[in-house]
């Protein structure tokens, strides 16, 4: 087996992890691949042992599983790092939520025999593909949680002309706007007041940031759609984040956002929903009246 491990190297608490796993698996039949920066950041503060460690330089690699050890960024910056190659991802969590990396560091070795013992399942998870109409290339246009358009440099709102299948919908005129996959209804559209959404809904959510309108409120549409959105700014530019992957773009120009062609795959543990994510991290659904 070959399992391809990326982390955060800003929080130090993941060297514990990583040398949990690498005693759990030392006389197994494991290859370990280590992101480039993460085996030098082992190297110099890990002291573990690194026989069986192969280093990720680029994304010219294969693995049976991933682990992803941080928060829910460092799941989303594996889930890019992983892209098409359908590698399921396992998310231990150093952070502090964590929907996405929802393993506690505390119950990592139960986590890494049920890896042995395939005793989980495997969710598959819709993500945004984003198109910039003047013909920009992005180097990863897909995003597994939102894409987001903001204002940029100004106080000022902008106005962000929507249409849907070619139909113009609204004009949001607001600080921004979320558009959400179903993972990422726990994210930032949450933040901002978009519903919450079960992962396996085939939607997109769109949730405006701060509208200057009591009567808008966040809209659903099948994620079969096609979204165009066309931001107007004072300030002449403005933000947009995939992810939390930002760029600065002119306004007006026009972007397209569609379903994309592959999913992310997400390794569960067993008897473990949506539904006790919630009530866990989010305390949903808790009546202190009954306390």
């Amino acid at each position: 087996m070959r399992i391809a491990v990326f982390g955060n190297i800003y929080r130090t608490i993941i060297i514990s992890h990583i040398k949990v796993l690498f005693e759990f698996f030392k006389d197994k039949e494991v290859t370990i691949l280590l992101d480039k920066e993460l085996f030098e950041f082992v190297r110099e503060y890990g002291q573990c042992s690194m026989d069986q460690t192969e280093i990720i330089e680029n994304d010219n690699f294969s693995a049976d599983i991933a682990l992803s050890i941080g928060g829910d960024g460092t799941f989303l910056n594996t889930a890019a790092r992983i892209g098409r190659k359908q590698i399921p991802i396992l998310g231990i969590n150093t952070g502090r939520l964590g929907f996405l990396a929802d393993i506690p560091g505390e119950d990592i070795l139960p986590a890494l025999n049920a890896l042995l013992s395939n005793e989980y399942f495997i969710e598959e998870r819709a993500l945004i593909h984003v198109e910039i109409l003047d013909g920009t290339v992005l180097d990863y246009p897909y995003a597994l949680n939102e894409v987001s358009v903001l204002k940029q440099d100004s106080s000022s709102m902008i106005s962000i002309n929507v249409s849907v299948n070619g139909e113009m919908v609204h004009t949001y005129q607001a600080d921004g706007l979320v558009v959400a996959t179903p993972t990422g209804s726990t994210a930032y559209s949450m933040s901002v007041g978009g519903p919450l959404v079960v992962p396996e809904a085939q939607n997109f959510i769109l949730s405006p940031v701060a509208s200057h309108s009591l009567t808008v409120r966040p809209l659903i549409v099948p994620d079969s759609w096609t979204i165009d959105l066309e931001v107007h700014s004072r300030s002449r530019s403005f933000l947009m984040a995939l992810d939390g992957r930002s760029k600065v773009l002119e306004h007006k120009t026009k972007l397209r956002i569609t379903k994309a062609d592959y999913t992310v795959k997400i390794i569960k543990q067993i008897n473990h929903t949506f539904f006790d994510t919630l009530k866990n991290k989010l305390l949903w659904g808790v009546d202190k009246r009954n306390n």
